[in-house]
């Protein structure tokens, strides 16, 4: 297994421009592409990543910041190609427009991918058009339980305007792309892992419709929350990603973390990267700066902890939330993660509005979380 990983910056000026070296391997099969809007607009960064990579499936994704090896970067475009000795790579898209929901776009895509053999389906989804719980219950949905499900929702540096998601040439608006790993030698750990803390009353939600909340026990929602929020009311939507809601479902035994994306002050609502459904509970959260870091450290672990071998390559899919509290620390949480990766561990990933993983085993299914950070290692054994 071969990685080579490149870094586009701002100011690149196209294929016979300045900063057009990237590590080309007309070998690759398969390319991760994580980079700023303005520049996955670009037509000719396409074009060169295709004269780059021919035999190559090419995924793009969006994002509020993109991770390269140790740093953390913006406005950029980190390109990941992957050739494999032992693994067979299928790659497939759709978009969520011409279904008649998240949810169905989710379960068509899953069906599209062939059982026996398959190790694990990464997915890049896009991260405004498309609603995040239903798509993973999509996936979910006679999924074999042996098959890993990971990935992310696509950003757009905090704007929660229009993110872009892609494979190969078509990068647009509301597409979805899942990635299957076919082999016996791939070997993959996961992880995923918060690290904020809870305030506050445990309240019931009400009244909700799929992610948008109306009522907690029985008084508007969005009321409250800037009740709580104080000064902070004033930069909603954006300062809400710094106070997300803990969310636990009838049945269950976990808690996932909801962050919010969008504000209805004509209907008194708040819209949420994740379903909330009624009859669940939520409390409020706050971070705590070393527990975030703290918790990369545990994402990380995690992943070695179901791994013979060293992993090779690792996808770190964080909170755009996380970037925003930690600011000038966020690389720290980088830093953590290579530390119990080691230094042979080629590293990439991007800031997302949205994470897909299972909580701890393969048993748990998959599901969308906010606020953590996610990580995908791989090797061939």
């Amino acid at each position: 297994m071969k990685i080579t990983c490149s870094h586009l910056p701002q100011n690149w000026e196209g294929p016979s421009g300045v900063h057009s070296a990237v590590a080309a391997d007309d070998q690759a099969q398969l390319v991760l592409v994580f980079g700023t809007v303005g520049m996955l607009q670009r037509p000719e960064l396409a074009q060169y990543l295709r004269s780059c990579y021919p035999q190559a499936q090419i995924a793009y994704a969006s994002t509020a910041g993109e991770i390269f090896c140790d740093e953390v970067l913006e406005h950029s475009v980190v390109i990941n190609a992957l050739r494999f000795d032992q693994t067979q790579v299928e790659a497939k898209a759709v978009n969520v427009a011409d279904f008649p929901d998240s949810y169905s776009a989710g379960k068509h895509l899953r069906s599209q991918f062939a059982d026996e053999g398959l190790q694990l389906l990464f997915v890049l989804s896009d991260g405004t058009l498309v609603n995040g719980s239903d798509l993973v219950k999509g996936l979910n949905e006679g999924s074999d339980a042996d098959v890993l499900i990971t990935g992310g929702l696509a950003g757009d540096d905090a704007q929660f305007k229009q993110t872009l998601t892609g494979l190969n040439e078509a990068i647009v608006p509301g597409m979805i792309v899942a990635i299957g790993l076919y082999g016996q030698r791939l070997q993959i750990g996961h992880g995923s892992m918060g690290g904020w803390d809870e305030f506050g009353p445990l309240r019931c939600i009400t009244r909700s419709h799929k992610n948008e909340l109306f009522e907690v026990d029985g008084k508007n929602a969005l009321d409250l929350y800037k009740a709580y929020l104080g000064a902070f009311s004033k930069e909603l939507p954006k300062s809400a990603l710094l106070f997300p809601l803990s969310l636990q479902e009838n049945g269950s035994q976990h808690k996932l973390v909801r962050t919010i994306l969008q504000i209805d002050e004509e209907k008194k609502s708040m819209l949420f990267a994740g379903n909330m459904p009624e009859g669940s509970h939520v409390r409020l959260m706050k971070a705590n700066f070393d527990r975030l870091i703290e918790a990369a450290d545990a994402a990380a672990a995690s992943t070695l902890g179901q791994a013979e071998h060293p992993p090779v390559f690792a996808v770190l899919v964080s909170c755009v939330g996380r970037r925003l509290i930690l600011q000038e620390r966020v690389y720290e949480e980088v830093k953590a993660a290579r530390r119990r990766l080691g230094q042979s561990c080629v590293i990439s990933g991007f800031y997302s509005y949205g994470e897909i993983s299972p909580f701890h085993s393969l048993n748990d299914g998959c599901e969308l979380h906010n606020q953590t950070m996610t990580i995908t290692t791989l090797a061939e054994v």
